[in-house]
């Protein structure tokens, strides 16, 4: 078993619901832990609604390629439409960190290259990892981030 972790989002639709079932489908099963949710500023320039943004940790033997698939059902579950890049989408799921796998394939690159940069993956993601994810990496990331609630809550 290794510790995964997926970061997801969400600014179209029903928010809370949507991420509920994101989560629902990259835990597949295996013991979970979900952070609590923020509200973010979108990131690409874009113009576009707020997301709301969480972190799932597993704690899992599915390989890779596997939590990769996770994340690809979830978001054509949502019904994701990848019309305009970093645009308003239902639902966006990233593998951001697997425990000893390290990958820079153009389809899994993990770790995610962009995670350490943004408030919004860093965030929630300290909550569950504080081993992995420092304050100085969350005061040195970019973009504005408060805390919604708990999924339950929205």
């Amino acid at each position: 078993m290794r510790r995964a972790f997926f970061s997801l989002g969400s600014n179209l639709g029903d928010r809370g619901a949507l991420l509920r079932a994101g989560v629902h489908a990259v835990r597949d099963g295996d013991d979970a832990r979900v952070s609590r949710v923020y509200v973010t500023e979108p990131v690409g320039g874009v113009a576009q609604p707020d997301f709301w943004n969480l972190v799932v940790e597993v704690a899992t033997a599915a390989p890779p390629r596997e939590l990769l698939a996770r994340a690809q059902r979830a978001e054509a579950e949502a019904g994701r439409v990848r019309d305009v890049r970093w645009g308003p989408r239902t639902l966006d799921v990233d593998v951001v960190w697997i425990d000893g796998y390290a990958s820079d394939d153009p389809d899994l690159t993990v770790p995610h290259p962009r995670a350490f940069a943004r408030a919004f993956v860093l965030v929630p993601w300290r909550e569950l990892a504080p081993d992995l994810v420092s304050d100085a990496d969350v005061a040195s990331a970019g973009g504005a981030v408060a805390l919604l609630g708990t999924l339950d809550d929205v």
